[in-house]
This record gives structure tokens, sequence and C-alpha cells, in this order.
């Protein structure tokens, strides 16, 4: 399936609706429709994740409560994967359908201002998907307090304790997954709530990254993800404590490893009462809850233990969802139809059975051991983190560019720049656009960029360039894009013009005439220089501590302060 078939795009190839084929969801003859019924069906907002229960009419109402750092805070892992593979072996009616398109909660995919263009396809059409799976800490129920304690906290606003975002290729050959620490320091950006109007400025100064998620909801976590990685995130998927436990229950448990007996308490009290013996255990409910929060009795027992115990649980249960053959119960499979979707906060984007199956669909054709588990390079300021500069960027630039974190990618053969068929009009007679990619992961946009090139691009002759002043992108090198055939001739004229290679030149259906795009590689001067071919080490970070999805063999270090 082509990620047009989970966006809703127009313009991409058809792929068969669920059910044509395969046996999956098919709603066609529901009431209300397919995609023109966004707004048909959204539930009132349950308290979950990322909003609160408010006494306005009609649903929920955010309340407000002040932005500051807390202690004691919760990390948990997404269980959003576990319930896109579950969602494929559920078979009913329309009714039950409806029923479980209901279940699920939806908010606003991005509530930020920044726009970042959609990633080219591949020859093939085909184009990567990108989903930020959030582990919200919210206590905003009776069953989310007594999973997460402190109850202080009760009703406070809700942080992102887990960010991972997750990333399919185009061809659907392998997955990376980047786990940003929640003590990450970021400014974060200006957001505006969808429910109540309020605006949340840009911070000025930087804040801990899980604090994004109270200015607004899921939608500024995806906002402050983007604004940082410059990757096209296409979908979120949000779940809190009475996830986590309902999901792990409902699989069965998954296995996981430790290097020692482990007790995650101290003398004070502080950890999460995890409690295993030396080796491998079968963890499910509130027991898979508290590894995946455990910071104390973990390595150094600091936040980046924690997400690689995450990372660990995230790797065995996918196997064990592959290798699993006890999923044919119909009862138990309603159970898990349930689970999923009453755990999951999207956005609207999948907010129904049929767009989740699809998706399950994609997820479940790379293998294992193409999957590639990372944490963001980070280095420490005090007792928190920011992105490591060069290791962080280039991380980033890895999965922008579609390329494998495993290294596996099959070699690309090199050819040689053709010249288009389609004759180019007469200077002064191509539109051209020039838009401002020039921001990166560690340097904002130089201003005015977009306004001096096209000013350079009339000298040139090219009458009637024109900047785009509205939008900043972020792209590492120059680009020239257009929208169809008839316009190629032009684009690659004007990359002959100022000495753009035409392995730069690319067909997008994201712009409506020839657009240039000034990316990072070229900030300043009037003159574009071009790299060299080879675009130099493609490999992963050793500071990303990659992590295999087919590694059995992965056991967690007990601090031997935590061991019995």
């Amino acid at each position: 399936m082509v990620r047009s078939d989970v966006r809703g795009d127009g313009g991409r190839p058809r792929v068969d609706k669920p059910g044509e084929r395969d046996g999956g969801p098919d709603r066609r003859e529901c009431a209300s429709g397919e995609d023109g019924d966004k707004d048909a069906r959204v539930p009132e907002q349950r308290g979950r994740g990322g909003r609160r229960h408010g006494g306005g009419a009609g649903g929920s109402e955010r309340v407000s409560a002040p932005e500051r750092p807390r202690r004691r805070r919760a990390l948990r892992w997404s269980a959003s994967v576990l319930a896109v593979v579950i969602l494929g072996t559920a078979g009913a009616g329309c009714l039950y359908y409806q029923h479980l398109d209901d279940n699920i909660r939806k908010e606003k995919l991005n509530l930020g201002e920044t726009k970042i263009a959609e990633p080219t396809p591949n020859a093939a059409g085909q184009t990567p998907l990108n989903i930020l799976l959030i582990g919200s800490d919210a206590r905003d129920t009776e069953e989310n307090q007594k999973l997460g304690g402190a109850r202080e906290t009760f009703g406070s606003t809700p942080l992102a304790d887990v960010q991972m975002l997750l990333h399919l290729s185009a061809d659907r050959t392998n997955m990376s997954v980047i786990s940003m620490p929640r003590d990450t320091l970021l400014t974060l950006p200006k957001c505006t709530d969808p429910d109540d109007g309020k605006v949340y400025e840009a911070t000025t100064l930087p804040r801990m990254t899980n604090q994004s998620l109270g200015r607004g909801g899921p939608g500024c976590t995806v906002a402050t993800w983007q604004e940082l990685t410059g990757i096209h995130i296409d979908h979120f998927m949000m779940v809190d404590f009475a996830g986590v436990v309902s999901m792990a229950d409902a699989i069965g448990g998954v296995p996981v490893c430790v290097t020692d007996n482990i007790e995650s308490r101290d003398s004070q009290g502080h950890g999460s009462g995890l409690k295993l013996e030396k080796g491998t255990t079968y963890i499910k409910g509130r027991q898979a809850l508290q590894w995946l929060r455990t910071r104390y009795g973990f390595e150094d027992g600091s936040d980046i233990a924690r997400a690689k115990a995450q990372h660990m649980y995230m790797n065995a249960m996918v196997r064990e969802l592959r290798e699993n053959a006890t999923i044919t119960n119909p009862i138990k499979l309603r159970r898990l139809a349930e689970e999923a979707t009453d755990a999951l906060t999207v956005d609207e984007g999948l907010g129904r059975v049929a767009k989740l199956y699809d998706l399950s669909k994609e997820l479940r054709k790379v293998e294992p051991a193409r999957i590639t588990m990372t944490t963001m390079p980070y280095t420490y300021v005090g007792s928190r983190v920011v992105p490591k500069e060069g290791d962080a960027e280039k991380l980033f630039r890895l999965v922008r560019e579609d390329i494998a974190l495993d290294g596996k990618d099959a070699k690309k053969a090199t050819t040689e720049e053709e010249t288009s068929d389609d004759p180019a009009a007469e200077k002064d007679e191509i539109g051209v656009l020039v838009q401002n990619g020039t921001r990166t992961s560690t340097l904002g946009p130089v201003a005015g960029r977009a306004s001096t090139v096209s000013g350079l691009l009339v000298e040139e002759g090219f009458a009637k360039a024109s900047a785009d002043t509205t939008s900043t992108l972020t792209e590492d090198r120059t680009v020239v894009r257009f929208p169809s055939a008839e316009l190629e001739g032009d684009a690659q004229e004007l990359a002959k013009a100022l000495g753009i290679p035409l392995g730069q030149v690319e067909r997008s259906t994201n712009v409506s005439g020839v657009t240039l795009v000034v990316g990072a590689d070229w900030r300043e001067g009037g003159t574009y220089e071009a790299a060299d071919a080879e675009k130099g080490d493609d490999t992963t970070p050793e500071s990303a501590d990659a992590l295999n999805g087919a590694n059995e063999e992965a056991c967690m270090k007990v601090n031997p302060a935590f061991t019995w």
C-alpha cells in the first residue's frame, strides 16, 4: 500500500481498500461514508493523555495549568505499534467497526506554524511514512492515578514522557526509530490550542521537551519534532498508563532480560517497584508498565538507560507478535481490538479502524532484522541533555533522506544525468518561486534568503522569479522541483543557470510550478557551489546506540545497588 491511502492525499497511485482482497475491515456499506466523514464521529474526549475533563457543553474543555518542570513523572513506552499490529486481526460487522471507531480519540496533527515539505516519492512513486509515538504521563483518571502514583499531580498538565519517531522506508523494507530523552532541552515552538484558541508563544529559553504536550496537545509535540529534525511527520499515536497495562495484558506477555536480580526501589522509596529474577521473564500488565518506567536499577539510573529498556521491550514485542500463532481465538481477537482502540489517541488522519488496519499492513512488511532502534545523540548540560552537535543532525539527515540506519540499503546505481526532451521556455518567461530551506536542527533559517536569491535570479534574466516569504523549510541540499513533465525543461534550465546538478532537479506533487528551495548548502553568497557527487558517510553515529530488532540476546544491565 502506498501512503496516500493512509493519509488521504490525492494524486497518488490507488491501492486496495481494506477488506477488498485480504479480509480486513470493510466499511463500504456502513453509514457516514469513508474519507469525507472526518468530523462525523469525533467522540467526546474522555480525559486521557493530553486532555482533561471539563464542564463545557458538548464535551471536553482544556483547563490550563502553569507550565513548570515536574518531578516524579513516569516514563512509559507507547503501545501504539502493538495496537496497529493487532487491529488487522479482528473481523466484525459495520456496527462493531463503528463502535471501535468511536473508541478512538482524535486530535489535530500539528499545532505549530512551520511547514515541512513532504518527502519526494522515489522512482516507484513510493514515499516514506513518519509516525510520532507519544507516551503521556496524564493522571487524570482514577485508573491512571493508581498506576502513576504521585497523587499531588492528579489532574495536572500532562507531559510527553516518551517520544519515539518511527520511520518506515519508502520501499517498506526497513524501519528506523529515534527516541528523544524526555529531559532534552529545546526551544519550544509557537502552538495554538485547537479547543479554546489559546496561543502558546515560542519559548525564549530552552525547556524540557516533554512539556510540549501541555501546550495545546500532542500536535505541539509533533510541531516540536518537526522544528528540531526537519522531518515531515505524517501521524501521531499516543497512549497513557492505563493503555500500556491493558495492551500488555492483551498480548499475553513480552520476554525481557536482566543481567541480575533486580528490585527498583531505593531506601527513600524511589523506583518503579519492578522486581525480577536474573535472566528472561515474560512480563505483562502492571509489571510491563514497571519495566517501561524503570530508571532506578538500570545501568546508571538515567532516562537514557530507561529508553534502552524500552527499545528492548519494543523489539521483543514485535518479535512476539510475528511469531505468536495463538491470536486466532475470536474472543481474544475481540478483546485485542477493544483494548487497542480504547488505548489510543491519534491524529484525525488515523481516526478509523480501516486507517489503522492499513497502517498495520505497512508495518508488518518489515522483518525484525531490518528494524533499528536508536536514541538521539546527546550531550549533558547539568542534569539535562541537548542534541549532540554533528551526530544528532546526521541521524536526522539519514531519516530525512530515507537511508536505512542498519546500513543494508541496496547500493544505488549511478546514472548519467539526462537532459529533458521538453524544450525550455525563454528565461524571462519561466516563473520561479524561491523558498527558504536553510534551517537545520542546529541553525535557524537565514533571514530573507529567499528574497536575496530571487533577486539574483531576476538579474540573471529570470524576470518572473519571486520569493515565498510565508514558508521556512529544511533542506540539506538546494533543489529545484517541478510538478509535471511539461515544466521539466524549464526546471533544468534554471538548474543549469545556477550550477545546480540535474540530479537535484526532481518532480514533485507538492509544488504547483517551478520551485527553487535554497538549502542549507547555500546559506550565503551569490554563487551555488555543488558538493561532490559522493555525499559522504551515511553510517549511523555510534552515539545513537543502535539496537537491531532481531537481537534476542539483549539484556538490561542491573545496577549492583538494586540487586537482591
